[in-house]
């Protein structure tokens, strides 16, 4: 009986200690491909699903509360011969200490994916070598998720994983797909986006994703007005990238996902003086100013 037990343990150790780090939803939308065989985008919304969550990104240990939940649309424009053209959109989102809330983090929508896709080749990440543009994608988000969910939790904590997203975009280049390169008309995308975060000019983004969630959103259990005060300070702290670079990539890209969150914080409970976060909003995101409008 004890050496049964001992063999149970050890099989919930080693299945704790090597659990993956994403729980990711996957949805594939071919609605417009009314002349090719649904199981195909079937079979690929569930190879990507299984990719995503079943790799293992890190060499540390995550329980399975501590996964992050991901999101990954797939939306297909075209099929020809098995190469796909698509848009993918990527949302993240982290739980709020001692409460129900998760905060979202990332909300992006790649506008420029092809990839070809053969239903029975199996997906396969190596870091050092471009294998398929759908793995270097995937893989490529997957390592945004994980830097910026860090970077949420500790100060330039995701550091590792954005450094292995920016890997990813230098062995893709030579791809010839679209969106690794910094020589294309689309300065939005992923080469623009990762070298951005790896920028000293951008680290305010970096720095208010921690001060927003970890020094403010995390302390509203116990001070609410604290905690709202915390994040309009993170605001002033992303408001450091207009001076130099007026609607940067990475101001959008905070925006997408925290407009409606920062209308809700600043809409009920303590007041707080907020004429000053409204005038910075307006300012750094004037496209939302209908949104900031409505903060009282």
């Amino acid at each position: 009986m004890h050496k049964l037990y001992s063999v149970l343990v050890a099989f919930l150790i080693t299945s704790v200690g090597f659990a993956q780090e994403l729980n990711a939803s996957v949805s594939v939308n071919a609605d417009r491909m009314t002349d090719v065989n649904p199981q195909i985008f079937r079979n690929l919304e569930t190879k990507v699903r299984e990719f995503l969550n079943n790799t293992k990104w890190t060499n540390e240990t995550y329980l399975p509360q501590e996964k992050i939940e991901c999101n990954f649309f797939i939306n297909v424009s075209k099929f020809n011969n098995n190469n796909i053209e698509a848009t993918l959109q990527v949302q993240s989102s982290r739980p709020i200490f001692n409460s129900t809330y998760s905060s979202p983090i990332l909300n992006v929508n790649d506008k420029d994916v092809s990839f070809r896709f053969l239903e029975f080749e199996q997906l396969v990440y190596d870091q050092n070598s471009f294998t398929s543009n759908l793995v270097s994608l995937l893989a490529f988000y997957a390592n945004v998720v994980i830097g910026l969910d860090k970077d949420s939790f500790e100060e330039f904590g995701g550091t590792k994983y954005l450094t292995a997203a920016s890997n990813i975009v230098n062995v893709a280049q030579t791809s010839g797909y679209p969106g690794w390169s910094q020589g294309e008309k689309n300065n939005n995308n992923r080469y623009f986006f990762i070298s951005d975060l790896m920028s000293n000019t951008y680290q305010p983004y970096r720095k208010a994703l921690f001060v927003f969630h970890n020094e403010g959103l995390d302390v509203m259990h116990e001070d609410l007005k604290k905690g709202k005060e915390i994040v309009a300070s993170s605001i002033d702290e992303l408001a450091k990238i207009q001076k130099s670079r007026p609607n940067a990539l990475l101001t959008r890209a905070f925006f997408d996902a925290k407009t409606d969150e920062i209308v809700q914080i600043f809409t009920g409970g303590p007041v707080t003086n907020t004429a000053d976060l409204v005038d910075t909003l307006n300012r750094i995101s004037p496209l939302n100013s209908s949104k900031w409008n409505k903060i009282r």
